[in-house]
């Protein structure tokens, strides 16, 4: 690895997804793997920017009042401006867009580094190009912008999130539960809508499977995920089980971070929650449908990915009834039950 200069002040322009700023975090491990005297901050979106409070890493994190698809002029102008003050040494941009790299170049950060991406010659003055043969995963192409040559296997240090034991009880003694009972956690929500969704119905069907073993069942996500939850627990014979849990949108994300660390076992969805499971080791099944596994994998030893599809599409439209990808809809209750019991069995 190549030495950098002690005490130096980074600036890392995060991406505005939360499973994307969990995979970040690897990033933020081999620099300070580096240098442990380096000093770095994070710049990005209010949604994605908490996760990096359970970064130790990080030294400061930065809201910078983006919003998806808008080019907020007024608000980079004022955020370059205070950036200023602060001097940095370099910046790393890992979002590919022009907004991206506009706050770095105003704040006249001497060196910014990043992939080519939309008409970014001159903003980014350290460009790099990727390898796909070696940078085949988005963690190795964030973490390869750390080093200084990139024509090499990368070494990915894994994400690990720190978490808030005292945190956790609060929310287990505000909602009632019983700690004696085994937990599992189960994430039905992903971005991009129903096609990377593993469908309700199966959803239900594992849900009435581990009330029945009096298991606490955890449902978690978003407020965007409340519809899913709903539809699980409205096809459940279990909607008041004092053991069921419906947390989704009822929780802040450093709330999630604790409660996942506290499972004994996870089923998820490929999404953002799913790189937090792993990133406090919690031992999960995650289901692929049309995204891959090879390219945006649970970073976890103690993961297994289920999938009935080979390849990655960009395409996020189902192609079955209720907007689901077939290929999850023939990833059948019995398959998945069979994996949490396997990786239960492992681990625990």
């Amino acid at each position: 690895m190549n030495n950098l200069n002690a005490k130096k002040k980074i600036l890392i322009v995060g991406p505005s997804w939360v499973g994307d700023m969990v995979m970040a975090q690897s990033l933020f491990k081999l620099l300070k793997l580096q240098s442990p005297e380096m000093i770095i901050d994070v710049i990005a979106p209010e949604w994605s920017l908490p996760i990096t409070e359970r970064m130790p890493e990080v030294n400061n994190s930065i809201n910078s009042l983006g919003k998806h698809n808008h080019l907020n002029l007024k608000a980079i102008f004022k955020i370059a401006r205070e950036l200023k003050t602060t001097a940095y040494d370099q910046a790393i941009i890992l979002p590919r867009s022009l907004k991206s790299a506009l706050i770095p170049w105003l704040a006249n950060i001497p060196i910014r580094t990043g992939y080519r991406g939309e008409m970014r010659y001159g903003i980014i003055n350290d460009i790099r190009a990727f390898n796909p043969n070696i940078q085949e995963q988005t963690v190795k192409r964030y973490a390869a912008l750390g080093l200084k040559k990139t024509n090499k296997e990368l070494s990915i240090l894994y994400p690990k999130l720190d978490v808030s034991i005292r945190n956790c009880k609060r929310i287990f003694k505000e909602i009632n539960v019983n700690t004696e009972r085994k937990s599992i956690g189960i994430l039905p929500g992903a971005e991009y809508g129903q096609a990377k969704k593993w469908p309700a119905s199966y959803y239900s069907i594992v849900v009435k499977h581990y009330l029945s073993m009096e298991w606490n069942v955890f449902l978690m996500g978003s407020k965007k995920d409340q519809r899913d939850a709903n539809a699980i627990i409205n096809k459940t014979d279990f909607m008041d089980n004092d053991n069921l849990f419906d947390l989704t949108g009822k929780t802040a994300l450093t709330d999630v971070v604790d409660v996942l660390s506290n499972m004994n076992i996870v089923l998820t969805n490929d999404s953002g929650l799913m790189h937090i499971a792993a990133a406090v080791d919690t031992p999960l099944v995650a289901v692929y449908g049309p995204t891959s596994p090879e390219f945006t994998p649970p970073l976890s030893e103690r993961a297994i990915t289920l999938r009935k599809r080979s390849g990655y599409s960009r395409i996020r439209v189902g192609d079955a009834d209720g907007g689901y990808h077939s290929s999850l809809v023939k990833l059948k209750p019995d398959e998945v039950l069979l994996e949490l019991e396997n990786i239960y069995k492992k681990y625990l």
